[in-house]
C-alpha cells in the first residue's frame, strides 16, 4: 500500500486479544437486521437509541443519551490517568428518506419510504460490537486506555448531527477519533485508507429570483425571469470555475429549477436548488462569498433580484497521517497488510469532518461487497445492501486500534 506517510504498517509481534466470539457475531448480525427493518430519520432515532442503550447497559456500561434526545455516548474503561486522552469510535445512526427496494431478504425495511441505504446500521452495529468486546477486555484488565463510543444522530441532515454531539460533550477528554464508512466498491475483508482529504465539502444552496413579470410578446419591457434563471443555472458554475484554483474542485450542481405556469406569461418568481461541493478546505471557507458574488453578477445582468440562502453543510474529512498509521497497523495486526488498499477522495460529504476541526482522526472505507459480486450497487439507493461479514471486520479494526493506541501517546 502506498501512502503519503513514511511509516509502513508492520505485523504485530504477538496476537492481539479481543477477537469477536461467534455468539456475539450472530447477535450483532441480528441487531443490525433489526435496525435495518426499523430505520429512523435524523433526530428521530428514538427506537435506535433505546436499543443501543439497552444493550450497553446489559453489558454493565453507563451510556448517556445526548441532550438532543437521540444518540448517545458511552465510555468503556476507567481513566486512571486523566491527562491521557481517549480514543473515540464514532458511528452514525440515522437512515434516509427513500424506499427500500431490496427483494428476497427477510430484513427489508418495514417503514414506508425509509431505508438504511447508506450503511449506518453497519456502522452502528460495528461500534456497538467493538464496545462490547472492549468491555470484556476491560474486565480482564487488558484494555490499556479507556475508549469512548459515540453514536451520533442526524448525519444525513445538513449541517449534520456532529456539531450538536460535540456540544453535548462527546469530545471532552478525547484525543483521537476514528470511524468507518461502508464502500460498495471495496470487497468485504478489506479497508480503504487515505491520508488527507477523503471526502469533499458539501453545502446546500437555495436561490430565489424575482421580477415584475409580463407578456412573452414583450420581454423587452420586463425582466425575462426564465432566461435569467437559465443563465444562473448554466453560467454560475462556469464562472466559479474561473475564479478558483481548478484543483480545489469547487462545483455547483443544480437539482431543481422551477418557474412559471403558463406558456405566454413571463413569471415573477423562479427558484433554483443545488449543492456546492469542494475538495479543498481553504477553498470551501471562501465558497459562500464567491457563490453569492457570481449569482448576483449573472442575475443582475438580466435585471433579476436575488435572495440567496447558502446553508453551510460540512467541510471535507481530512484524515490525520498518524491516525491512518494506527488504522493501518491495526488492520495489519488483524488481517495482514493485504487487507488494506488505497482509496480516492470522493465528492460525497460526511459530518465526521466536524470532529476533525477539534481533534485529529481518520475515517476508513469499509468494504461491504461480497467478493466476486459484479453488481454495481451504490450508496443512497433503495437496493443498497452490505455483506454482513463487514461487521466482524469493523469490530476487529476498532478493537485492534483501541489496543494499539497506547503506542501513540
Amino acid at each position: 500500500m502506498s501512502r503519503e506517510s513514511d511509516a509502513e504498517p508492520t505485523p504485530h509481534d504477538e496476537p492481539l486479544p479481543g477477537t469477536l466470539p461467534e455468539a456475539l457475531r450472530a447477535e450483532l448480525i441480528a441487531f443490525r437486521r433489526d435496525l435495518h427493518m426499523h430505520p429512523e430519520l435524523g433526530n428521530q432515532e428514538f427506537r435506535t437509541t433505546a436499543a443501543i442503550k439497552a444493550r450497553l447497559e446489559k453489558a454493565g456500561l453507563e451510556p448517556r443519551v445526548l441532550a438532543t434526545g437521540t444518540g448517545l455516548i458511552c465510555d468503556v474503561g476507567t481513566r486512571d490517568d486523566s491527562t491521557r486522552p481517549m480514543l473515540a469510535l464514532r458511528a452514525d445512526i440515522d437512515a434516509l428518506p427513500i424506499p427500500d427496494t431490496k427483494t428476497g431478504v427477510p430484513y427489508r425495511s418495514t417503514v414506508p419510504d425509509r431505508a438504511h441505504a447508506c450503511g449506518h446500521d453497519i456502522h452502528t452495529t460495528s461500534v456497538l460490537g467493538a464496545g462490547l468486546v472492549l468491555a470484556g477486555l476491560d474486565r480482564q484488565g487488558l484494555l490499556p486506555n479507556p475508549v469512548r463510543l459515540i453514536f451520533q444522530p442526524a448525519e444525513e441532515v445538513l449541517p449534520g448531527g456532529a456539531p450538536d454531539t460535540i456540544l453535548s460533550g462527546a469530545l471532552e477528554g478525547v484525543g483521537r477519533i476514528i470511524g468507518v464508512h461502508c464502500d460498495p466498491r471495496v470487497d468485504v475483508g478489506r479497508i480503504g485508507l487515505r491520508v488527507g482529504a477523503i471526502t469533499s465539502a458539501c453545502d446546500r444552496l437555495e436561490v430565489s429570483l424575482d421580477g415584475p413579470g409580463g407578456h412573452t410578446a414583450r420581454p423587452h419591457l420586463t425582466t425575462d425571469l426564465v432566461t435569467a434563471a437559465a443563465k444562473v443555472a448554466t453560467e454560475v458554475p462556469a464562472l466559479l470555475a474561473r475564479r478558483v484554483d481548478a484543483r480545489s474542485g469547487l462545483a455547483v450542481t443544480w437539482g431543481r429549477l422551477e418557474s412559471g405556469h403558463a406558456c405566454n406569461v413571463i413569471p415573477q418568481h423562479a427558484e433554483l436548488s443545488g449543492t456546492v461541493r469542494c475538495l479543498d478546505l481553504a477553498a470551501w471557507r471562501e465558497a459562500p462569498d464567491l457563490v453569492h458574488a457570481a449569482i448576483d453578477e449573472v442575475a443582475g445582468m438580466h435585471g433579476a433580484k436575488t435572495v440567496i440562502d447558502y446553508v453551510r453543510g460540512v467541510p471535507p474529512v481530512v484524515n490525520d497521517a498518524a491516525v491512518i498509521d494506527l488504522l493501518a497497523t491495526a488492520m495489519t495486526a488483524r488481517r495482514g497488510s493485504y487487507a488494506i488498499e488505497d482509496t480516492e477522495q470522493s465528492l460525497g460529504g460526511e459530518d465526521f469532518s466536524w470532529y476533525l476541526e477539534h481533534v485529529p482522526g481518520a475515517m476508513a472505507r469499509l468494504g461491504v461487497r461480497t467478493p466476486g459480486d459484479t453488481a454495481r450497487l451504490d450508496l443512497h439507493r433503495g437496493d443498497f445492501d452490505a455483506d454482513e461479514e463487514a461487521i466482524t471486520v469493523a469490530v476487529e479494526l476498532f478493537t485492534a486500534s483501541a489496543l494499539l493506541d497506547r503506542n501513540h501517546p
